[in-house]
């Protein structure tokens, strides 16, 4: 069965309706809806109404019948939501009238007694944090994946020798392995901002209600653990208000998609006929409807293109929260369209960027232009090739491991490929 709630709001009983008598015009009522984008909190409204019902059973703000109720309906509706069987309407504005009105028609009026003690402030605001710790999750997964990804393949080209840039002019040769291993520490780095961004958004603002809690017996406590949180926020004000956790992760986003877009560039540029260092896989690349030769690594332009769209999400936040007055604004509404976009792209982008990486083919330009710019006599360059070359076969043989000779960020991680382009540009002198 899929329900729809079209018909259960009328214009003149709106949830927040007490005191109106006239029903809202249509065009306010769409300019205000927030559906169309904060149902993708679904899940966590009702795990966090879940928490709030156990609560109100356990303290007897209401009885433990009418709090089993009211969470065998909400279990209901959350498995239904699971399996694609919930329409919204933008006549019930957010996700949680919209699910409070469902609820209402699955099991009566006791659905109201779910709202006792909460506030849609508090309620969008916990809702927002459960939403943040999960993808935090996921994004921080897929990062380890791609960092894996980068490991592997510096492992497989640590005797790959390439031009070292300056000014995008040949400068020092070194190791493709090493070239990898730099946006390896840009995407730990990456993965360690995310890590401590869980510490702001692991804090329970339910309990906080509308701004100044509320008079109801209430155990903060209680729900912040059966929702999985560390604590519960120590100022209601801030609770309601609050929003770094959510600006962290949209800075956060964007030094991560600047290095997405950096290593992209690297990419696009590479497989250019100018450069002709590496080909791409046929099933990342496009074509031309009139020029046949041609294939282009559309992907990562729209990684490097899109990186714009997450800078403006964190500017765009940041010009909500500039000047605004405690608590609760209508402002923050807005608050929830960038960051519910941002993590659905940064997920897809690194899996694409991983694969495309995977499948990227070096070519034998990559090899020949390496030393073509260097002041060296061949015979010299040969002979220092493979000194450099000996030296790091046994440094592998000895240590176990070229790339991964000590713990990340101890220091001693690269000494291997150190020394090896302290050999190599002992032996080969090159221009600057």
């Amino acid at each position: 069965m899929v329900h729809c709630i079209s018909d259960m709001t009328t214009e003149n009983h709106k949830l927040w309706g007490g005191r109106f008598e006239a029903g809202l015009e249509k065009w306010v009522e769409e300019f205000g809806a927030s559906i169309s984008f904060d149902q993708k909190m679904a899940e966590f409204d009702l795990k966090g109404s879940i928490a709030h019902v156990i609560m109100l059973g356990e303290t007897g703000i209401i009885t433990k019948d009418e709090a089993n109720q009211i969470k065998a309906g909400l279990e209901e509706l959350l498995a239904e939501y699971k399996d694609g069987k919930i329409e919204f309407d933008v006549s019930n504005e957010d996700i949680h009238m919209n699910m409070e009105s469902l609820l209402t028609v699955k099991i009566g009026p006791v659905a109201g007694k779910l709202h006792t003690a909460r506030s849609r402030n508090d309620q969008v605001a916990t809702d927002m944090h459960l939403y943040l710790k999960a993808k935090l999750g996921e994004v921080i997964a897929k990062l380890a994946n791609l960092r894996k990804t980068l490991v592997s393949l510096a492992d497989e080209h640590v005797y790959t020798i390439m031009p070292g840039y300056t000014h995008l002019q040949h400068a020092q040769p070194i190791s493709f392995g090493h070239h990898l291993m730099a946006y390896y520490n840009m995407f730990t780095r990456d993965s360690e901002r995310f890590e401590f961004n869980i510490k702001h958004a692991d804090i329970s603002p339910l309990g906080a209600a509308a701004l100044a809690g509320t008079t109801f017996p209430i155990d903060r406590e209680m729900t912040a653990e059966l929702m999985g949180f560390a604590k519960p926020y120590s100022n209601s004000l801030d609770a309601v208000s609050d929003r770094d956790f959510i600006l962290e992760f949209l800075a956060n986003s964007s030094i991560l998609m600047m290095h997405m877009s950096r290593i992209c560039e690297e990419i696009i540029s590479w497989c250019s006929n100018e450069f002709k260092f590496v080909t791409l896989s046929d099933t990342f690349s496009t074509g031309s409807s009139i020029m046949p030769q041609k294939k282009n690594p559309d992907m990562a332009e729209l990684i490097r293109g899109k990186s714009g769209r997450v800078y403006g999400n964190l500017f765009g936040l940041l010009t909500v929260m500039k000047s605004l007055p405690l608590a609760y604004n209508k402002d923050l509404q807005e608050d929830k369209e960038g960051y519910t976009q941002a993590v659905p792209c940064e997920c897809i982008k690194k899996r694409h960027i991983k694969e495309k990486l995977e499948r990227c083919g070096l070519t034998d330009s990559f090899k020949k232009k390496t030393f073509l710019n260097f002041k060296t006599d061949t015979e010299h360059q040969k002979q220092a090739k493979l000194r450099a070359m000996s030296y790091c076969k046994k440094f592998k043989e000895e240590k176990g491991s070229f790339l991964l000779t000590g713990k990340p960020g101890t220091g001693k991680t690269h000494l291997g490929i150190a020394m090896m382009m302290q050999l190599v540009n002992q032996n080969v002198g090159c221009r600057y």
